[in-house]
């Protein structure tokens, strides 16, 4: 019985064992970027870039939540360790 992964490789395998379709390595001057290429980087870029500025955004909303005692914590203005504080 066969092993299933054999099954998988085999036909991957057979064109090299013929030997007349290995593919080459393309020359030089037959490779060159795309603007395609270019206009994908700038989109993640920008893709980035807008997740960095939501995240920022969410953390804010999140802080202000928390500071407010949305999250069940006491609110900021009651703690003795808040920078305005009154500790007299």
């Amino acid at each position: 019985m066969l092993n299933l992964s054999v099954l998988v490789a085999l036909p991957g395998v057979l064109p090299l064992l013929d030997g007349s379709q290995v593919d080459s390595t393309p020359a030089a001057e037959d490779v060159k970027a795309g603007w395609t290429a270019l206009l994908l980087f700038a989109l993640l870029i920008l893709a980035v870039v807008f997740l960095a500025f939501s995240l920022s955004k969410q953390l804010r909303k999140a802080q202000a939540a928390r500071d407010a005692g949305v999250y069940g914590d006491p609110p900021a203005a009651a703690d003795e360790d808040a920078p305005g504080a009154d500790r007299g």
